[in-house]
């Protein structure tokens, strides 16, 4: 992915990573169009980052992304990024049965919406140059959070999306590259994180993961330093360590 120059469509990202990339990408000198479902918190972003553009997007609902993609394609027709980061991230207790609908709101919202965005969107990014899909999953798709556990298997399920949306584009020769970041805990508001001294603060996680990028354009997947215990633990034998300071913690 090429740093600049590009026009960027990032769901999610009224706050959190989402916001923190929109700033950090637009800074560099790239169209950043910020989606999300509350219009009054878009507005507040473009009316305090003049360049920046909003749009009213709900991914968990299929309406709202085909009036998006309408949209897009009327009025930003050189989009060639998409940044897939909405998601929501609740704690489960699996024995009672009225949690069901918490699930049920992550599968629609982390892995659904996802992939009805890329569903949507991949037909206006093909034979673009330097067109990017970038899919923000979680360490927690490699070891699971059990507090939060239709959180976690979305993120393992958008980890093996990502992996095939890969090697599909690359065999059709679509010229899209495929991206996934996968977070550690970061500071933010996704499970009232944002004063975990635990989590890694958000603009140092901005930092690195866009050093990532710019050391390596072509790279399949941005994973800090923080999270890469987490997603080497299978590959390194320390899986049952790992997700058992996970769980206590």
């Amino acid at each position: 992915m090429k740093m600049t120059g590009n026009t960027i469509l990032i769901t999610g990202g009224t706050s959190g990573i989402g916001l923190g990339l929109a700033l950090r990408l637009h800074e560099a000198g790239n169209k950043v169009v910020v989606a999300g479902r509350r219009k009054e918190l878009l507005d507040g972003i473009t009316a305090e980052h003049p360049g920046i553009d909003g749009l009213v997007l709900d991914i968990a609902d299929p309406d709202s992304i085909a009036r998006a993609r309408e949209t897009v394609a009327a009025s930003y027709p050189g989009l060639n990024v998409l940044v897939n980061n909405a998601g929501i991230m609740l704690r489960e207790n699996l024995l009672d049965p009225a949690e069901l609908p918490v699930a049920e709101d992550h599968v629609a919202t982390n892995l659904l919406g996802t992939i009805r965005m890329t569903y949507a969107f991949l037909p206006l990014l093909a034979g673009k140059d330097d067109a990017v899909v970038m899919n923000v999953t979680s360490a927690l798709a490699f070891v699971p959070y059990p507090s939060t556990p239709t959180y976690s298997a979305t993120k393992a399920a958008l980890h093996s999306f990502s992996e095939s949306l890969r090697i599909q584009l690359a065999g059709a020769d679509a010229g899209v590259q495929v991206i996934e970041v996968a977070p550690p805990g970061v500071r933010t508001t996704l499970l009232g994180q944002e004063d975990n001294e635990h989590a890694m603060p958000l603009d140092d996680f901005l930092t690195q993961t866009l050093d990532l990028l710019r050391e390596k354009p072509d790279a399949k997947e941005l994973v800090v330093e923080d999270a890469r215990f987490i997603r080497d633990a299978q590959a390194n034998g320390s899986y049952d360590n790992v997700l058992a300071m996970i769980t206590s913690s």
